[in-house]
């Protein structure tokens, strides 16, 4: 049997992704080729692998925290929410389809089979695969055809810990809930649980711990405390990205778009001492003293031209151009700062075309075919080269791309203004490079202090000796090695 191991958790957003990044780190620190594995993903934050695909930005984290390529087997199936009901369908790195969500559940029974295989991929390639859940195994209402929780871990015969979310209260009906209302059989294949985000003093929850243990009859791995550094690594979820609170630097303001995507694009500008990030929510005015808006990417750009307007900020975007101010979009960005986005096929919506804010001459053509692939570049006002990627559907054209952002392959990319003050683009990753993004700030008259993947590095190590400090970590691995059929017990029959 593959030795593997799954964190699920009690409910979203408890820490599932920092918890195996923290694992992953820990693992490959004891020489163990390491590998993580999330079997259903559903973020529009995604990245772009070496065979040409793309998975959720959380598996590329603990892809880094392994020290390994990003490979699309890690996240066989990633939803990319488009509307409120619907989703791009992702399957081994490639768009499926996009369907709406009665839809999926018919669709989930025939990706188990691409699930599985993937997983065994990385098996039969790694010492230890760590996998995380989706959301929770308690929505048992969701259980049939199940691929993201217990349907994977039975049908994969991996162990599962489950996590429990202190922070947000009421942790030991979380975990003795969980128990009380999944299959007997799902519960028998827990191993035990650990809990997340303490804040204080661990052994004040002493009793509560017990109070689990003997609820449940599984076995604790320990209490973590809350991480105060998460912050710097990099955020699967825009409402996560915590910029530190300054009064004063260079004032970025990025728009918190419906569909925002990629959004990872501002980990870098947040960590430096000389600029001030804000992520600015809807309803919010642009303020007046921002020096450079940021149009982020979007999963729908017609869909958030609209959400933008809807907001005024098309309005306001327009009085910071007057004012002398600049501004830079990044692939859905730079499809809507140009004159118009046609999707006349309707592939990200409802057909249809809608005028752009006009700010940069050039129109766009959304396309059946996807651009993924890591580039290297080199921005061409400052003559800065860095690495980077693109993830993107349509094709810009227009005057304004005479004068390009950045040369990929000595290709012309992106468009500038005749003043230079708007600036479009369509790769990601720039400011992850400390050169490029130093010299991007230095136009500014910023000057960058941050060392951001040495950062990220240094973090990942920091999260490991706290999950190491605090959680039994050997005793973590080596349920991964206990035997696949009954690991727990059943509270109810003892």
């Amino acid at each position: 049997m593959p030795r593997a191991l799954m964190i699920q958790g009690t409910g979203s957003n408890v820490g599932k992704s920092m918890l195996v990044a923290g694992l992953c780190r820990a693992a490959t620190r004891r020489g163990l080729s390491v590998a993580p594995f999330k079997p259903q993903n559903m973020s529009n934050n995604a990245a772009v692998t070496v065979d040409g695909g793309e998975i959720g930005r959380a598996q590329a984290l603990q892809a880094l925290a392994c020290g390994v390529a990003l490979h699309t087997d890690m996240n066989p199936v990633l939803l990319k929410p488009e509307t409120d009901t619907g989703a791009q369908v992702i399957v081994q790195g490639k768009r499926l389809t996009t369907a709406k969500a009665r839809d999926y559940f018919r669709l989930k029974p025939q990706l188990l089979e691409k699930v599985l295989e993937s997983f065994h991929r990385l098996a039969a390639a790694h010492d230890l695969v760590i996998v995380e859940g989706a959301g929770s195994p308690a929505e048992v209402n969701l259980r049939a055809g199940d691929i993201a929780n217990m349907g994977f871990a039975q049908a994969a015969g991996v162990p599962v810990v489950l996590a429990g979310d202190i922070d947000r209260g009421g942790v030991i009906a979380q975990i003795v809930g969980t128990q009380a209302v999944i299959d007997p059989g799902d519960a028998a294949r827990v191993a035990g649980f650990l809990i997340n985000k303490f804040r204080g003093d661990p052994s004040l929850f002493d009793d509560g711990y017990r109070m689990i243990e003997d609820q449940t009859g599984w076995r604790g791995f320990g209490v973590a405390p809350w991480f105060p550094d998460a912050w710097k690594l990099p955020a699967e979820d825009a409402l996560d990205i915590a910029a530190p609170s300054r009064s004063a630097g260079l004032h970025i303001v990025c728009l918190r778009l419906s569909r925002i995507a990629n959004f990872d694009d501002l980990d870098p500008l947040a960590q430096e001492p000389g600029v001030r990030l804000t992520m600015l929510a809807a309803g919010e005015a642009i303020p007046g003293d921002a020096d450079l808006v940021i149009l982020p990417g979007t999963k729908s750009t017609r869909g958030d031209l609209a959400f933008l307007r809807a907001q005024g900020w098309d309005v306001d975007i327009a009085a910071h151009v007057r004012r002398g101010g600049h501004v830079l979009g990044i692939c859905g960005g730079y499809q809507m700062l140009g004159r118009s986005v046609a999707d006349l096929d309707g592939i990200e919506g409802d057909a249809g075309t809608d005028s752009g804010l006009g700010l940069l001459q050039i129109d766009t053509v959304m396309t059946q075919s996807k651009h993924l692939t890591q580039i290297t570049a080199t921005h061409c006002a400052s003559g800065a080269g860095f690495q980077g990627y693109e993830i993107h559907i349509g094709e810009s054209t227009g005057p304004d791309r005479d004068r390009p952002f950045a040369h990929v392959a000595q290709m012309p990319e992106g468009a500038v203004s005749a003043d230079g003050r708007i600036m479009g683009s369509y790769l990601h990753g720039m400011f992850s490079d400390d050169g490029f993004r130093a010299a991007f700030l230095s136009g500014f008259g910023t000057r960058s202090e941050a060392r951001y993947t040495a950062s990220v590095e240094a973090t990942l190590d920091a999260l490991a000796d706290h999950l190491e400090r605090h959680l039994d970590v050997d005793a973590l691995l080596d349920a991964a090695r206990e035997p696949t059929a009954c690991l727990g017990r059943d509270a109810k029959t003892g």
